[in-house]
């Protein structure tokens, strides 16, 4: 065996493999944690993600809801904003949302959501089925797998996190 192989196989084996997102085997029960310690998720948020800018906020949980909005943006025009919710329920809790268009009509029809179910959680991750948050610092990184026409596509989004609405 050749030294750089060597290295390789080190670093391979020596360093966690960080996986952006995972997901629910079918039929497999959800992650367990709970909202209320999610604080590090509380703030305003800014950054770029989907080619244009974005940015959410996070309210405290209240009641074993943790309530977040989110708006994107490209060339200074708005393009859609989410209204989100994390949700305890029983041991486990999942994220829940609606699109909306700058004129407030939903992508969504009235009783149905975009729900993705808790894989896991850290003290400063969280995993859901496609689509994961990882916050380091004042930063958190956001990856969301998106499917269209069967072809999946990796989004990353980086933010960095704002005192007081960013003033």
């Amino acid at each position: 065996m050749k030294t750089p192989l060597l290295i390789i196989l080190f670093c391979l084996l020596a360093f966690p493999v960080f996986s952006q997102v995972k997901h629910l085997k079918e039929g497999e029960e959800p992650g367990i944690g709970k909202v209320e310690d999610l604080d590090w998720v509380v703030g305003y948020w800014s950054g770029t993600g989907l080619g244009g800018e974005c940015d959410e906020t996070w309210m405290p949980a209240i009641d074993g809801t943790m309530v977040g909005t989110f708006r994107f943006w490209q060339d200074g025009k708005l393009i859609f904003s989410e209204f989100m919710n994390l949700i305890q329920d029983g041991e486990t809790f999942y994220l829940k949302l609606k699109h909306f268009n700058p004129d407030l009509s939903g992508w969504e029809e009235k009783d149905e959501w975009t729900v993705f179910p808790l894989v896991g959680v850290d003290e400063n991750t969280i995993w859901f089925h496609g689509f994961t948050m990882k916050r380091e610092g004042d930063k958190m990184a956001l990856w969301l797998e998106l499917t269209e026409n069967g072809a999946k596509d990796l989004v990353e989004f980086s933010y960095k996190k704002h005192d007081f609405l960013g003033f």
